[in-house]
């Protein structure tokens, strides 16, 4: 769901050392390196509190927040990206918004249900976990819902198949496969060897009539 008029806030910290020993004792102390920019802003090194953070980023990448930034000012941004490694956050970049203004993104799908196929001996196989949407910051949703429990075995899931929420523009190939069901090559192989013997069957049994 989009996070309507409701923004999160995060404080930052201005950063001025980019030595790996300087970014290694920010984390140390419990604060995570970081950049924000957009395009009428050139990159900005701050440093934001990893605690906060990882409040933040359980509402979505795509949440709007407020960043604010050294002498109170408040930039509306989106999280770009982040790394973590072995549980420590690393880096995150934010992107400053315009919330009048489109933006592009990567939202998580979300697949609910369990497929039908599944219960008779397919396995749901997933080539896909995000869509590139387009909307106003205010209408990104947080995740995409996808409902699979009518899929059967053969059936194929792809992006022109998910009904978006309202105000919300898709970008990635509408033909783009998303999921499917298939049959295990194991069991697959095998119905191929009873579909074999039982050709062979017939024909002996031809044979045997003629």
């Amino acid at each position: 769901m989009a996070n309507g008029n409701k923004s999160n806030q995060l404080t930052t910290e201005p950063r001025t050392g980019t030595k790996r020993s300087e970014l290694r004792k920010l984390r140390l102390n419990g604060r995570i390196p970081a950049v924000v920019y957009g395009s009428d802003m050139e990159g900005t090194p701050v440093s934001v509190d990893a605690k906060e953070f990882k409040k933040v980023i359980r509402t979505g990448r795509t949440e709007m927040l407020d960043l604010v930034l050294e002498g109170g000012r408040k930039v509306p941004v989106l999280i770009k990206d982040y790394q973590e490694r072995d549980g420590q956050w690393l880096h995150a970049d934010f992107l400053k918004v315009s919330k009048n203004k489109p933006i592009r993104v990567r939202v998580a799908i979300d697949y609910q249900g369990t497929a039908a196929g599944t219960k008779t001996g397919g396995i749901l196989q997933v080539q896909e976990t995000e869509l590139e949407i387009e909307a106003l910051p205010d209408d990104l949703p947080s995740v995409i819902e996808a409902d699979i429990s009518g899929m059967e075995v053969g059936d194929k899931l792809t992006a022109g198949d998910i009904k978006l929420p309202d105000k919300v523009t898709l970008i990635s190939p509408s033909e783009e496969l998303l999921a499917s069901i298939v049959i295990p090559r194991a069991v697959e192989a095998e119905n191929e060897a009873a579909d074999n013997a039982g050709e062979a069957e017939a024909a002996e049994g031809a044979e045997g009539d003629s």
